[in-house]
């Protein structure tokens, strides 16, 4: 199955986030123009996610996303695209989608304020974000997130 590159409006910003979460790249501009976000998503080869019926309207690549909702709107990206993926993987920056690599705890101690320390002794895996060095491990914010795509995936499941 294809995976899609995207490109996302500032509407869809916490889709954005969750598209990154399982390892989709995804771009989100702000303060462009229709015709700019056309011509980037043309020279990056990206599919278009908007809300702007214009927009979307004036590109076979867009999909339109009609709920303001972040749960429905998984659900109608996932009716669009059924192979897309929904399970959290740490390949991409929730914050910038820049790539992540693997991160050895200790590099950088001034980077790593929030991180377990008991955890990374036992082993904990960590990564750092290749662009911005932001820090990502298995925690309690992934369990959240892992949670709410089960519970989407099971109610689209279910439709």
């Amino acid at each position: 199955m294809e995976r899609p590159r995207w490109l996302v409006d500032e509407m869809l910003a916490r889709l954005a986030r969750y598209l990154r979460f399982v390892g989709l790249d995804v771009v989100q501009v702000r303060g462009l123009s229709d015709r700019e976000i056309l011509e980037q998503a043309e020279r990056e080869d990206r599919r278009i996610l908007t809300r702007d019926r214009q927009l979307a309207a004036r590109s076979p690549r867009a999909l339109l996303v009609r709920s303001p909702w972040l749960d429905e709107q998984w659900r109608e990206l996932r009716a669009a695209w059924p192979g897309l993926p929904h399970v959290v993987s740490f390949e991409r920056c929730s914050a910038c989608n820049g790539p992540l690599a693997p991160y050895l705890p200790g590099t950088d101690p001034g980077r790593e304020a929030g991180l377990p320390k008991g955890l990374v002794e036992r082993g904990l895996a960590v990564f750092s974000c290749t662009i911005c060095g932001h820090l990502y491990w298995e925690g309690s914010h992934t369990a959240r997130i892992r949670g709410q795509l089960s519970r989407w995936e099971a109610e689209t499941g279910s439709r």
